[in-house]
């Protein structure tokens, strides 16, 4: 991959690659305290103001805590928290064609929950994964499991819990990860070519260089299907860039990945 001399200030969707870079500590909790009081009075308010939670989400710092976090991404995302889906039965693992790869991807996942966490906190939450895919997979035949979905059902999982990372995962499966829950990866390809064409709008040089090295586009796979949850080492960072993801185009992905590129 060719990386080019960062930008300091440069934007991404209204918020700088260096969140409060050049501002002072006071300025910085000043500026904090003010978000979040925009932030609890547009979710307080009647109707909720989404418009003004999805440019906080999207804006330096985000949605800031995870408490707040736990109450936006659902209404991100127009859901009733009051009428969330039960957690799954046992019978929701008999019979699925999904079950084994599943049961695979989840042993595979360690990496993903908290360090220090207790073996049996851990193996408690991965049951709870492999049944919420499996509960949202159930109530949907027409998508098809991709391995990197439970990459995007862990993060949920870990920050609201069982109930709601149920309601969340069906609504992003029907739509912002709709095309990766194919039969096949034709559309997901398909998603993965625009990123040339973006690269040749803001970097003529970099493109042809990434054309005549053939490296394709298969490199920002895991990005574009897992949300950037498969290589972010930091959950706090997976966090950030979700509630980027929830408040913008299910595109946004990709063109995050041509940011990425022209770096």
């Amino acid at each position: 991959m060719v990386m080019k001399k960062s930008n300091k200030n440069k934007n991404i969707a209204g918020g700088r690659v260096h969140e409060y870079g050049n501002a002072t500590r006071g300025e910085t909790e000043s500026w904090k305290k003010q978000k979040l009081v925009q932030i609890h009075q547009a979710f307080n308010s009647d109707p909720v103001d989404i418009e003004t939670l999805r440019k906080a989400a999207v804006s330096d710092g985000g949605l800031l805590t995870n408490e707040l976090r736990r109450k936006v991404w659902p209404k991100l995302l127009n859901i009733n928290v009051y009428d969330l889906p039960h957690r799954p039965g046992r019978d929701v693992r008999e019979n699925h064609k999904d079950y084994n790869q599943i049961l695979l991807d989840v042993r595979r996942s360690m990496k993903r929950f908290p360090k220090g966490m207790p073996a049996s906190q851990r193996a408690v939450l991965q049951e709870q994964l492999t049944d919420i895919m499996l509960e949202v997979l159930r109530r949907n035949p027409q998508l098809h499991y991709y391995q990197g979905y439970h990459d995007v059902a862990v993060s949920l999982l870990l920050l609201v819990g069982e109930r709601t990372a149920i309601a969340m995962l069906h609504t992003l499966s029907n739509h912002h990860l709709r095309d990766f829950m194919d039969p096949t990866m034709d559309r997901t390809k398909h998603i993965l070519n625009y990123l040339m064409p973006i690269l040749e709008q803001v970097d003529r040089e970099l493109h042809d260089f990434l054309i005549r090295s053939e490296v394709g586009t298969i490199f920002a796979l895991s990005w574009l299907i897992t949300w950037y949850g498969h290589v972010l080492s930091e959950f706090r960072h997976t966090l950030r860039l979700y509630d980027f993801f929830l408040a913008s185009h299910p595109l946004m992905p990709i063109y995050l990945a041509a940011t990425l590129e022209l770096e």
